[in-house]
């Protein structure tokens, strides 16, 4: 995303607050059980959102969809990093976080486009269960989807990043929500 003159976003504040909610959920669904134990996902984002900012300077703005991409490029590399760290030290995981009040309602909105309208409803009460569906995907599907229905990525991107055809792709997709839609009865 480096470009010879860069240019900042018009609205940082309302760029970053448009695309938050959804990076953290992006976050809770990528973030393995050890990294979660320890780090909540809105540290997390937060902590992307800073490094991003630090860069900001650096990127050239070609709208909305491309920054969040970038954006959640750099979520998956602090969630790797995090992750290899703790492996590699062997440290003892605590217990998992459950999302603060405010962090469920971000997460509620992110969500809304793996549930139906009614469950949305509901879905203070759902939020723990369609977050463990979405952990207990495979992660090929996992993947799929969480591009799919969180980064709002089209089926020919996922197919580019993931090295697969299009059609392979709508298959998981169409199987990882099947499968969400399973657990959630």
């Amino acid at each position: 995303m480096d470009g010879p003159e860069p240019s900042p976003p018009p609205d940082v504040d309302a760029l970053f607050a448009r695309h938050l909610p959804p990076l953290v959920a992006f976050v809770r669904a990528r973030t393995g059980r050890a990294v979660a134990a320890r780090e909540s996902a809105i540290d997390i984002a937060q902590s992307v959102c800073r490094e991003v900012l630090q860069d900001l300077g650096k990127l050239e703005f070609r709208g909305d969809e491309a920054f969040r991409g970038w954006l959640f490029m750099q979520a998956t590399r602090k969630i790797l990093d995090r992750n290899r760290f703790l492996h590699r030290d062997r440290r003892d995981v605590g217990r998992e976080q459950a999302p603060s009040e405010a962090e469920a309602e971000s997460l509620l909105t992110a969500y809304a486009t793996l549930a139906t309208p009614s469950r949305c409803a509901s879905a203070r009460e759902e939020l723990a269960r369609i977050e463990a569906a979405v952990h207990d995907l495979p992660e090929a599907q996992r993947d799929a989807v969480t591009m799919s229905r969180l980064m709002g990525m089209g089926y020919t991107d996922i197919a580019q990043i993931m090295d697969l055809t299009e059609s392979a792709v709508r298959g998981l997709v169409a199987r990882g929500l099947a499968a969400i839609a399973a657990k959630l009865g």
